[in-house]
């Protein structure tokens, strides 16, 4: 069976979905599957080149490459999610999240600002109503995109786990002082959150931050905030990180700090649990509340500096319960029966 994975590329930005998309072909093709990924490039500004985008996916075809048939698709972003095949299943990451859930976000809306954006808005939301629908089987990412999917759309979705990469790799070891906050810097991971809540903290705590930035400026407005605030070493900046380093950040971590805006999924707290780790996140922050368990596997927390720096001072002067909260994370996660084999076998039904 010849299969094509249809996604989305912004030129020379790569992130969680870009992984996700290699992961998936990495699978299928060592399932003995011929499979390729079948990317568009996508631009966001101005608003009407996305009505532009919608417009070319649906004019793709992808029913045969080289007069050789493709047997499926698996449609993972929009828009190529909209790409129209007569054997179609989608597994959605997310929606185009500006015309949904963030649209009059006071922090993180964006498109209704722009000249046009509502008829935009109104585009996407038409198009996906009117096309997602076209596939013979729909799942979502998590849960939350599942929920998103209902209450924007009216569409039915099941939600399908998958592993982190590299999830054999991950490990633990003994704790050291520090919590982990591995992400791209950007607003929607709410590091200014973290910021603000170590200044509030009773204990020492210090964060080590990982993870390049969307936009230099906003890094470096964090650092300025941290050092306004008197913090000092107490925040480290690691930047970017190899695999190998990262795995050993999350083996010696104290705690995770995951505490981002209506996160799709979030890969972090997959691997804090792989790495037998507690996780701190906000009652707002979506994928991540599919599996924390407050007092059990982690910390939940309202979304605010002071509930922030309680649950960090909580777990930094009790190790052992932040010890015992880790293990219990990692029994968790294998009791979901989260793998690639039940991804594929789904997918491919």
């Amino acid at each position: 069976m010849r299969v094509g994975i249809a996604t989305v590329q912004v030129p020379f930005v790569e992130g969680g979905a870009e992984t996700h998309a290699r992961n998936l072909l990495r699978e299928l093709r060592a399932r003995g599957v011929e499979a390729d990924l079948i990317t568009i490039p996508f631009k966001w500004y101005p608003p009407q080149l996305i009505i532009d985008s919608i417009a070319m996916s649906r004019l793709i075809d992808l029913t045969e490459a080289n007069g050789v048939a493709i047997d499926r698709i698996i449609g993972l972003k929009f828009p190529a999610y909209l790409i129209p095949h007569p054997n179609k299943v989608l597994w959605i990451l997310h929606q185009y999240r500006s015309a949904y859930e963030l649209w009059d976000h006071p922090k993180f809306g964006d498109l209704i600002n722009l000249p046009g954006g509502r008829a935009v808005r109104d585009a996407i939301h038409h198009a996906d109503k009117r096309f997602i629908t076209e596939a013979r089987a729909i799942y979502a990412n998590s849960r939350t995109v599942a929920q998103r999917l209902k209450r924007y759309n009216g569409i039915e979705a099941a939600p399908l786990y998958h592993p982190p990469g590299d999830a054999e790799r991950f490990h633990t070891a003994d704790a050291e002082d520090y919590f982990f906050f591995p992400s791209r810097i950007t607003p929607l991971k709410r590091q200014s959150l973290v910021i603000e809540a170590l200044a509030l903290c009773r204990h020492p705590v210090r964060v080590v931050f990982a993870g390049a930035p969307e936009a230099q400026p906003y890094l470096e407005s964090m650092q300025s905030l941290a050092r306004k605030l008197g913090l000092g070493e107490r925040v480290v900046w690691k930047g970017f990180t190899t695999e190998e380093e990262k795995i050993a950040l999350y083996a010696r971590c104290l705690g995770v700090i995951y505490p981002p805006v209506d996160e799709d999924y979030g890969y972090i707290t997959l691997e804090a649990m792989l790495s037998h780790k507690p996780v701190i996140t906000a009652k707002d922050s979506g994928g991540p509340l599919e599996f924390v368990e407050h007092g059990q596997t982690g910390l939940v927390v309202p979304a605010g500096a002071g509930e922030l720096a309680h649950a960090m001072d909580l777990l930094w002067g009790d190790r052992a319960k932040a010890l015992r909260m880790g293990k219990a994370g990692g029994e968790n996660y294998h009791a979901k029966n989260i793998s690639w084999d039940n991804v594929i076998d789904t997918l491919m039904a």
